[in-house]
């Protein structure tokens, strides 16, 4: 159970790399207020939690439903995670276009950056969906209460999350910018790793 519990817990982190939402989070938000960073922040991870929860629960049937395989699956989502991994390692943003200080610098629509990127592709994206639906099944193979261990996984992940990213002015004097950029590039690698064990693990289940 424990086990269930940290390797799910451990490879949402690196999936969601908070310190990468993190450092887009300040590049987007250094000219707001501090309350209004706050909301950002809450409605970001609330909306991230809702997606996550969702998934977690209907992503089973909906691939049931569709006729993919856990190999497929699996198999793609290894895909998946390996662009992204390789994204960090190279440092590219993915072409997330974030509002400029000239547009709506204090506006209600300053709030939408919690919508996109930063629950939407960074820490509800592919690679953390695809990675819950999967821990998932595999809990629901073993018991029922395994699943409840990969849930309360996944809520701590984003609750560290969600610190790290409150407590952004103090990370970036802590880390500066090129310590977050080397803490990225490392999750980059580790995700890779994640990434190819996800293949195997798909072309074993199709023999």
């Amino acid at each position: 159970m424990a086990e269930t519990a940290i390797n799910t817990f451990a490879t949402l982190l690196v999936i969601i790399n908070p310190f990468a939402v993190t450092s887009m989070f300040i590049d987007s938000t250094q000219d707001l207020d501090n309350s209004i960073k706050r909301s950002i922040v809450n409605k970001a991870v609330l909306i991230s939690a809702t997606l996550l929860t969702i998934f977690a629960f209907l992503g089973d049937y909906i691939l049931d439903s569709l006729g993919i395989s856990e190999a497929a699956f699996r198999i793609a989502g290894g895909i998946i995670l390996g662009i992204a991994g390789l994204d960090m390692v190279m440092a590219k943003p993915n072409a997330i276009q974030t509002p400029t200080e000239e547009e709506h610098p204090n506006s209600q629509n300053i709030m939408d950056i919690a919508v996109f990127p930063l629950s939407i592709p960074l820490m509800a994206g592919p690679g953390s969906l695809t990675t819950v639906v999967l821990m998932m099944r595999e809990a629901q193979e073993i018991n029922a209460h395994q699943q409840l261990y990969v849930l309360g996984s996944m809520y701590t992940a984003l609750l560290v999350t969600w610190f790290i990213m409150q407590s952004s002015n103090q990370v970036l004097k802590l880390f500066k910018r090129s310590g977050i950029n080397v803490l990225t590039r490392v999750f980059g690698i580790i995700l890779c790793g994640l990434a190819v064990q996800s293949i195997l693990d798909g072309i074993l289940k199709l023999n």
